[in-house]
């Protein structure tokens, strides 16, 4: 059966959208073929991220309207086959509503193995439609508290859609800053004020930034592979070791 993952943040900035591009990209490598929704209408990011802004001419609002064929708007990631994406609307009036999202994902997500839903950051109505149809859902944060306030918002609006499946990711982390800060005595500080379980800590890495802003992420996958795929091997329910420990 397909898995449809949502992938949230509840503050901009905290690299949700290259976390949700290279966890697709990583399901992909384990050939599973993956559909990655772009739900942040008006801020797409996923399209530049897998280098397909080129070729795009459709997005999702164009299917739901009925302008285009879903396979119009479907575009196969360079460097990725098997990883298809399905950009967010240009225009944020165009974004699509909650019973609409959910009708769309489920009537088309056992063409896939995987359904990765980028979700706008915060808990507006955007997060509502990008929530609605997941089965899991992954919190992505970084060590500082406005981002770990918003994952504790984040996780108690997807506890009110039902979903209870639900995963840390701690993004751009880097050891020395985090210790220099003091903002927290430990990790497990961060992990107990979300109240959620972690399932990867993924190190600050300027190259994963460069690559994913030149959209070339896909084609250069092994500057960023060993971390993302132990993140999978955690979703498969692998007990892998976290690559930094604190």
């Amino acid at each position: 059966m397909s898995q449809v993952i949502v992938v949230a943040s509840g503050k901009g900035g905290t690299g949700k959208t290259t976390v949700s591009t290279s966890l697709a990209l990583a399901l992909v490598r384990k050939q599973n073929k993956v559909l990655i929704i772009d739900c942040d209408s008006g801020m797409r990011g996923t399209d530049m991220m897998l280098g397909i802004t080129d070729r795009l001419v459709y997005d999702l609002s164009d299917v739901i309207s009925g302008t285009c064929e879903l396979s119009d708007a479907l575009y196969e990631c360079n460097g990725a086959k098997g990883l298809y994406t399905l950009a967010a609307p240009i225009s944020a009036e165009d974004e699509i509503s909650p019973q609409v999202m959910k009708q769309f994902v489920d009537e088309h997500k056992n063409d896939y193995d995987y359904v990765i839903i980028d979700a706008p950051a915060g808990v507006g109505s955007g997060f509502d439609s990008a929530a609605i149809a997941a089965d899991r859902a992954l919190i992505v944060v970084n060590t500082e508290p406005t981002s770990i306030r918003g994952g504790v918002n984040i996780k108690n609006k997807l506890i009110d859609f039902g979903i209870t499946d639900i995963r840390l990711v701690i993004n751009r982390f880097d050891k020395e800053r985090f210790l220099s800060t003091k903002l927290y005595n430990d990790l497990d500080e961060v992990i107990d004020t979300v109240g959620v379980q972690l399932i990867a800590l993924i190190p600050e890495d300027v190259r994963i930034a460069a690559l994913s802003q030149r959209g070339l992420l896909a084609t250069n996958w092994a500057s960023s592979s060993v971390v993302f795929d132990s993140l999978v091997q955690r979703l498969l329910g692998d007990n892998i070791p976290l690559t930094i420990k604190v």
